[in-house]
């Protein structure tokens, strides 16, 4: 599978001092925002136990495992071990940590070393995620204007007016997730129910 910048969420969706559970090509991930404002994007388990790191706490710049309080910094390094606090962490403990930016109220995840900027989305306004139990070609069956593979763009239908949508696709372990963005000009209400419309219609597709 091609590395490639993948849309994890909306960044009206991870305020300070919060981290959510993402997705990249498979992998689950810790997105997290520090105190400061700093988003980072890592594999989603702790090298200690295993515990997933996105049911921690963000204490300041650091991110904190639920399990045994271990703390890790901004780079992804163990920086303190509560049961054992007076021993300096060895540098090889560590957590893989991904390429993570935001762009037009998107987060982005790729690989560390992606070369590049995610993809444009412009001209559109963030309006919300969404989670489906069913695959791309039963959106695409439901709603024929949206045309694309990892972003879906077209001219839809919102209170009889046509409005510009943008989907940026994450595949996850129960389906998908559809990332929202709306033109400027829609209404927000109204196309958050076309959104969660889509997602009955399409998830009903596949059931009949």
């Amino acid at each position: 599978m091609t590395p490639r910048w993948t849309a994890t969420g909306l960044s009206q969706d991870l305020p300070k001092g919060v981290v959510m559970a993402g997705h990249w090509q498979g992998h689950d991930l810790a997105v997290w925002r520090s105190a400061t404002g700093r988003l980072q994007a890592w594999n989603d388990r702790c090298p200690h136990r295993g515990m997933r790191l996105s049911h921690g706490f963000v204490r300041g710049e650091t991110l904190a495992c639920i399990y045994h309080g271990w703390v890790y910094g901004a780079e992804g390094g163990c920086k303190h071990i509560p049961a054992h606090p007076a021993l300096t962490p060895p540098a090889t403990i560590t957590v893989t940590a991904f390429a993570c930016v935001e762009q037009d109220g998107v987060i982005w995840v790729a690989p560390a070393d992606m070369a590049g900027s995610p993809p444009a989305v412009s001209g559109v306004q963030p309006l919300r995620s969404v989670s489906l139990t069913c695959d791309l070609a039963a959106v695409l069956a439901v709603e024929p204007a949206l045309l694309g593979q990892d972003i879906l763009r077209g001219t839809v239908q919102i209170d009889g007016q046509g409005h510009d949508v943008c989907l940026l696709v994450q595949n996850n372990p129960a389906g998908l997730t559809l990332h929202a963005l709306c033109g400027v000009r829609a209404n927000k209400v109204a196309a958050s129910h076309w959104v969660e419309n889509l997602r009955r219609r399409a998830e009903m597709k596949v059931a009949a």
